[in-house]
């Protein structure tokens, strides 16, 4: 899918000569149709001139602008009005012109279209008004509306000609809770039925958790989710919460080319270390479903990259000498739970030992339980060609914490190609591990603060 707005290396200025200032630097970010983004961030952080940048009310000074695959850097005045024309725009305040009545303010919306009758112009306002919950009051006069009220015609306006994009600035501050809450929601619902894509410029806590995505500026820079995490209040991990419910995260991940997925990952190391730094501020609840949804996506593409049949994340449970599976992967309907003692089994070995194996042949290695398959049922259902599950080649290699602790597990069941699993899986399942470590400390963190709570 082409993203409505695409921003590659983005570079902005005030001022010239000594008192030249750097604004924007080196941004890259994407935002597709249907999708609510929101852009948060402390006062001066660069968002509002972001939002001016993307649909080119300021010139594109160094870098690369995308607005509805037409490149904004370079581009004449024509073109700019063009796209602009597809662009619905809401801000702080309403911008509602008190001569005119509430239709009459929508209706300038509409006759941006060109050749459009009086007739249809109104038919279309009134519309949209209903849309808004404000039909009832379309001859009023913007000083016989309240401030929620005004903020409604507003998106009205914006949304009028269907636009492909909604650029919001602020679009809550001047508004009690209640009213932003009603503002955003209504937004929410129209552009999802729309189908445009919206960026919402906000340091409005309390609408975060209506994104599907969150960009944090930071003096001028998108910083990590863990920053964000680490600057912000309780509100923001509720936000991100939110999004983990929806997959977001998750589903990023899982359709990442397979080295670019890599490259990501690593980079989730640092991530979650700064994490694990904030978790006393966080809410619990929102750090579990963001590490879950890691895990849960890092476990799939390393069973598909590796061509296994089966993927299992084991964490370590020293308090009662146990590996308990965060990730088992089956196609039965329910979640598979595995619990095994250290040194018992193949992983339980690992655990104990520190030390990989892989093995070609499962039931003719020692550490292995023959009564694994049977002792589990709903793995017993789940053969690939149709026939009950049977556990032939095993990788298995330890995962590490930053102290070098044995923290977890990674196994890989039954290469798909048949016979062992290679050196090469071997080392590649030993890189994911080494991200695995950080993300399953956070893992272990929540348990032990799940265990110590009355």
């Amino acid at each position: 899918m082409t993203p409505a707005i695409s921003i590659r290396n983005l570079n902005h200025y005030f001022g010239g000569g000594e008192l030249r200032k750097q604004i924007l630097f080196d941004i890259s970010a994407d935002i597709h149709p249907g999708e609510i983004v929101i852009s948060t961030g402390p006062s001066g952080s660069g968002k509002t001139t972001l939002l001016t940048l993307v649909c080119g009310l300021r010139s594109i000074q160094e870098g690369s602008v995308r607005t509805l695959d037409v490149e904004l850097n370079g581009a004449g005045g024509e073109t700019l009005v063009r796209v602009r024309r597809n662009i619905g725009f809401i801000f702080q305040s309403h911008n509602l012109l008190d001569a005119l009545t509430a239709c009459q303010n929508v209706q300038m919306g509409v006759h941006l279209d060109g050749a459009v009758t009086a007739k249809e112009s109104r038919e279309r306002s009134i519309e949209m008004l209903s849309a808004v919950g404000l039909s009832h009051r379309a001859d009023y006069y913007p000083h016989k509306l309240s401030g929620g009220q005004k903020q409604r015609v507003a998106i009205a306006r914006a949304l009028v000609r269907k636009p492909k994009i909604v650029l919001a600035d602020e679009p809550t501050a001047a508004l009690d809770k209640s009213s932003g809450r009603e503002v955003v929601d209504l937004l929410r619902r129209l552009a999802s039925e729309q189908g445009c894509a919206i960026l919402l410029v906000t340091h409005d806590n309390r609408i975060l958790d209506i994104a599907d995505r969150i960009l944090t500026l930071e003096d001028g820079k998108l910083s990590s989710f863990a920053s964000g995490i680490a600057s912000t209040t309780d509100h923001l991990m509720t936000a991100f919460a939110a999004l983990q419910r929806k997959g977001e995260l998750e589903r990023h991940l899982r359709e990442l080319p397979d080295n670019r997925f890599i490259k990501v990952l690593q980079g989730m190391t640092s991530e979650f270390e700064s994490l694990l730094k904030t978790m006393d501020v966080a809410n619990e609840n929102a750090t579990r479903a963001l590490v879950e949804q890691v895990t849960e996506a890092t476990a799939i593409r390393m069973r598909e990259l590796l061509g296994a049949e089966r993927a299992t994340v084991y964490l370590v449970d020293r308090e009662h000498s146990r590996l308990v599976s965060k990730i088992a992967h089956h196609t039965g309907p329910a979640p598979l739970e595995i619990r095994l003692p250290i040194g018992t089994g193949i992983a339980g070995k690992v655990a104990e030992t520190g030390v990989s194996l892989n093995i070609a042949d499962a039931y003719k290695h020692q550490a292995f339980n023959p009564d694994f398959d049977e002792a589990n049922p709903q793995l017993g259902e789940l053969g690939v060609s149709g026939e009950p599950f049977m556990t032939r080649s095993v990788l298995c290699v330890p995962i590490f914490s930053r102290k070098r602790d044995i923290i977890g597990v990674a196994q890989l069941l039954n290469k798909k190609t048949g016979g062992a699993f290679t050196s090469e899986d071997e080392r590649v399942l030993r890189d994911f591990a080494g991200s695995l470590g950080i993300i399953l400390e956070a893992c272990a963190q929540i348990a032990s603060r799940e265990d110590a709570s009355p």
